[in-house]
C-alpha cells in the first residue's frame, strides 16, 4: 500500500501593515519583552506553570498580529514563544533537568528574538516613509514621530476594538493604556507619559450602575473613564477631546452641554470630522471604505 503523503504547510504572504499598525505592533512587542522580564521562575512547578503557558500564548498572538500565520517572518521568530523544555530522552531514576535554569535561558533567547522582530518592524517603517530608525531599547519617542490618539475605554472590549481598528485604518497610531509597558509607573504616571497626543477619544459605555442614595440604579460610565476624561479636557482642551457614547448611559452633570457622538448611524464620519478639525490628515476614501 502506498504511503499517504503528508500535506505541506502553505507559506502565506507577509502581512501588509500601515504605519499605525506597525507602531502599535512595536509597542506590543516591547510589552511582551517587559512580561518576560517580569516572569518569576520561582512560580514554576516542575517544567511549567500557568503563567508560563499564558506568556507563550500572549507572545504567539502578538507575533501573529505583527507578522501573520505561516509566513516566513512569523516562522523566523518561533523561538520567542517556545519557552517550555521537553527532554528528548528521560529514563526513570535520572535526576530531573534544571527546568528553571533552562527556562531562564529560553527567556533570554525569546527576548533577543523579540528585539529582532522590533528591529524588523522599524525597518518596515523606514521603507514606508523614511521615518527615523527607532532602536528597540529606546526609552523615549520623538514628539512629532507620528499622529497619535489616546483611546480611553471601559470594559466593553467590542466597542474598544471597533473604534481602535477604525482609527488605525486612517493611519493614526492608537494609544491604549493597558497595552503599554508599566516600567514601574503608577496608572496616572502612565497616562501622563503617553499624553503627548493630538487628541483623546473617550468611550462612554454602560459598564457600571449607580445612583444617589435611595435613588434608582442607572447604567453609568466607569470611574476611571471619567477621571481620564477630565484629565484630557484639562491637558488638551475640550476641542481635542471627542466622546463617543454607546448605549443608554447616564452622563455626568458636569459634562452636560458638551457635544458627544452617539455610536450609531454614521459615527465614523463624525469622528473623522473631529479628527480633521484637531489637525489630523484624513483620507476620506478610507473613512467610507
Amino acid at each position: 500500500m502506498a504511503r499517504k503523503a503528508t500535506p505541506q504547510t502553505v507559506m502565506q504572504p507577509k502581512l501588509s501593515l500601515n504605519e499605525g499598525q506597525i507602531r502599535r505592533g512595536i509597542e506590543r512587542l516591547k510589552q511582551r519583552i517587559a512580561d518576560l522580564d517580569a516572569f518569576e521562575l520561582n512560580t514554576m512547578q516542575g517544567s511549567t506553570s500557568p503563567e508560563l503557558k499564558a506568556l507563550e500564548r500572549s507572545i504567539e498572538d502578538t507575533l501573529e498580529r505583527c507578522f501573520g500565520t505561516n509566513t516566513s517572518a512569523s516562522i523566523r521568530y518561533n523561538e520567542a514563544h517556545s519557552l517550555h523544555y521537553q527532554p528528548t530522552i528521560w529514563v526513570s531514576g535520572m535526576p530531573d533537568p534544571d527546568y528553571k535554569g533552562i527556562t531562564g535561558k529560553k527567556i533570554s533567547h525569546a527576548k533577543a528574538s523579540l528585539e529582532q522582530a522590533i528591529n524588523a518592524l522599524n525597518t518596515d517603517l523606514e521603507d514606508l516613509d523614511g521615518a527615523p530608525h527607532l532602536n528597540a531599547s529606546s526609552k523615549t519617542k520623538p514628539k512629532d514621530s507620528s499622529p497619535r490618539v489616546f483611546l480611553v475605554h471601559g470594559h466593553d472590549e467590542a466597542v474598544r476594538e471597533t473604534v481602535a481598528r477604525f482609527i488605525e485604518r486612517l493611519g493614526i497610531e492608537v494609544i491604549i493604556l493597558h497595552e503599554q509597558a508599566n516600567s514601574g509607573r503608577t496608572i496616572i504616571e502612565k497616562i501622563e507619559h503617553h499624553s503627548e497626543v493630538g487628541m483623546a477619544v473617550v468611550l462612554l459605555t454602560p459598564d457600571d450602575v449607580g445612583s444617589k442614595i435611595g435613588g434608582k440604579l442607572e447604567p453609568r460610565v466607569r470611574q476611571n473613564v471619567l477621571l481620564e476624561l477630565g484629565y484630557f479636557i484639562g491637558a488638551l482642551g475640550r476641542s481635542k477631546v471627542c466622546a463617543l457614547k454607546s448605549g443608554d448611559v447616564d452622563i455626568p452633570t458636569d459634562f452636560a452641554g458638551v457635544v458627544w457622538t452617539q455610536m450609531s448611524g454614521d459615527w465614523k464620519t463624525a469622528l473623522a470630522r473631529e479628527l480633521k478639525v484637531a489637525g489630523y490628515e484624513i483620507d476620506w476614501n478610507k473613512v467610507m471604505s
